[in-house]
């Protein structure tokens, strides 16, 4: 492996290792545990892991080994560890760094189940949090003290797609020696240059663009290796938060098609977006690579001028309409998901934001009327075709 290679090989050969068997497609190793030749190597194994010696699945495991240095390298990652699913790695992260006492600085634009995490289950163990506008520099300054352990963000939000300046925030918090955690996922493996601009841990939900197909929960923490093998793991290995060596392989396929998938659906949504701006059922057409969005020029530099593959459609009629909306497109699907080959629809309020109050859901933008809509490979005419229809129902 080449770490001069492009993205788009590190996504099919990264992290390669081959049975005896030279096997082109790589091997599912669907174990839970492993064999020692005697007692003398089960008790060395015990004491210190060799780079391609395994323990038990809940540890490491020759696929999920694969899947986690090809994930690395193409994020530009020291190492990785891969986890039963995007929320086992923002809790994994997250928990494994703070202890009561600790501070961190969050912005508050968070899915739901990830401001669960900051919100209840951090200060809950005596975790002292402080919440941002993520895209306002003066509050990131104004929250961020010499004590501060961390700070966290979504790089993109769910669902409102506000960009933060990762240069800007990391550059504060190294200041005061505080590490970078940045969810990832609406930025995608593709577009991210997290680490590049500051991020110290990257964290994806692989079940959205890296499956990419509805097929499987997982997900990952990249990092040094000093955070990953002796913070994160010792956390989850113990906690059991691991990915299951049938998901690793899964992932591991999902990336050889990840480059080629996620830019169809940029351009997709370009066009979707473009179409509808001003659009006469609409308050507001959110997309971070239309000219208009507030962080436009912030997407130029940070994601090479990609927007994503996720709108967001604030509807006039609010909830009804957009109810009427959902229950009139034929071609996405409703459901919760994201960055999937099929197009998916989201009522946010009513499903993966639920639980806020309608004066966080004020606050964030989450209107009655906002659907997340995130675009899949089917054919951008036949999509915007039916989205426009839709649009019309929703206002009869």
């Amino acid at each position: 492996m080449s770490e001069s290679w492009n993205k788009r090989t590190q996504a099919v050969h990264g992290g390669i290792r081959r049975s005896q068997y030279n096997e082109v497609s790589e091997a599912i190793f669907l174990t839970q545990g492993f064999v020692y030749e005697n007692a003398e190597q089960a008790e060395a194994r015990f004491l210190e892991c060799g780079p391609d010696e395994f323990i038990y699945a809940r540890y490491g495991n020759p696929t999920v080994s694969m899947f986690e240095q090809r994930i690395a390298a193409l994020e530009g990652g020291e190492d990785a560890f891969a986890t039963a699913s995007g929320m086992a790695a923002v809790n994994g992260a997250l928990t494994s760094m703070l202890k009561a006492g600790d501070h961190i600085v969050s912005a508050k634009a968070l899915f739901g189940s990830c401001l669960y995490i900051v919100e209840n289950i951090l200060t809950r163990f005596g975790v002292d949090v402080t919440f941002v506008d993520g895209t306002n520099l003066d509050e990131w300054k104004a929250a961020i003290r010499p004590d501060t352990k961390a700070v966290f963000f979504e790089s993109m939000s769910n669902p409102t797609l506000e960009v933060i300046d990762i240069s800007a925030v990391a550059e504060l918090a190294h200041a005061v020696g505080a590490m970078v955690v940045v969810d990832n996922v609406f930025s995608t493996p593709v577009f991210s240059r997290a680490i590049e601009h500051g991020a110290d841990v990257v964290i994806y939900s692989a079940t959205k663009h890296i499956d990419g197909q509805g097929r499987a929960l997982g997900g990952v923490i990249i990092g040094t290796k000093d955070f990953i093998r002796g913070t994160v793991e010792p956390y989850l290995k113990h906690t059991g938060g691991a990915l299951s060596p049938f998901n690793a392989w899964i992932m591991l396929k999902g990336l050889e098609t990840m480059t080629l998938r996620v830019n169809a659906q940029a351009e997709t949504a370009q066009i979707v977006a473009e179409a509808l701006e001003g659009h006469a059922a609409l308050e507001s057409t959110l997309y971070p690579g239309l000219k208009t969005h507030p962080q436009n020029a912030l997407v130029q530099s940070q994601l090479g001028g990609k927007g994503g593959t996720v709108l967001s459609l604030d509807i006039k009629g609010g909830k009804e309409a957009a109810f009427a909306f959902l229950n009139a497109m034929t071609i996405p699907v409703i459901s919760n998901n994201l960055g999937d080959a099929k197009s998916i629809a989201t009522h946010p309020a009513t499903t993966t934001h639920q639980r806020l109050s309608d004066e966080q859901k004020d606050e964030l933008g989450i209107t009655p009327g906002l659907i997340r809509l995130s675009i899949g490979l089917e054919d951008a005419g036949d999509l915007l075709a039916d989205i426009k229809r839709a649009l019309d129902v929703s206002q009869r």
